[in-house]
């Protein structure tokens, strides 16, 4: 089974968790700016939710709340949102990179260490 789809509320849930190891649903609502904060009951069912996802496990119960902790890791949620997003572009990673470098959010550092981790994947792949 692959990783979870998370929303965009969801992945900000997860931050916390990532951030913080585990948390309580008021902590995690907590840790929201005071004025985007979403409502306690918003925060609870979206952690729910995400427990049928498997995307977060409860793991003890202090007093009449549950501490929760991620259950999946920001590099594997990070890879799936990658292949969502390029998967809007047919599996072409043309356009994305053209959009990143006219945005200047990739810089020639960005370009060698991206070709260097090629270079290992290829001698890797020969290797084989």
């Amino acid at each position: 089974m692959g990783e979870p789809k998370l929303a965009k509320l969801e992945l900000r849930i997860m931050e916390t968790l990532w951030n913080h190891g585990q948390a309580s649903i008021r902590e995690i609502q907590e840790s929201f700016p005071e004025k985007d904060r979403p409502a306690y009951t918003t925060i609870q069912t979206t952690v729910y939710r995400m427990e049928a996802k498997k995307a977060v496990r409860r793991i003890k119960k202090v007093g009449n709340f549950h501490i929760f902790e991620a259950a999946i890791s920001r590099k594997a949620a990070q890879r799936r949102l990658i292949d969502d997003l390029l998967a809007l572009f047919g599996g072409r990673t043309q356009p994305v990179m053209a959009h990143l470098i006219e945005s200047g959010k990739l810089t020639l550092a960005d370009v060698r260490e991206a070709e260097k981790t090629l270079r290992k994947l290829e001698r890797i792949g020969e290797a084989e």
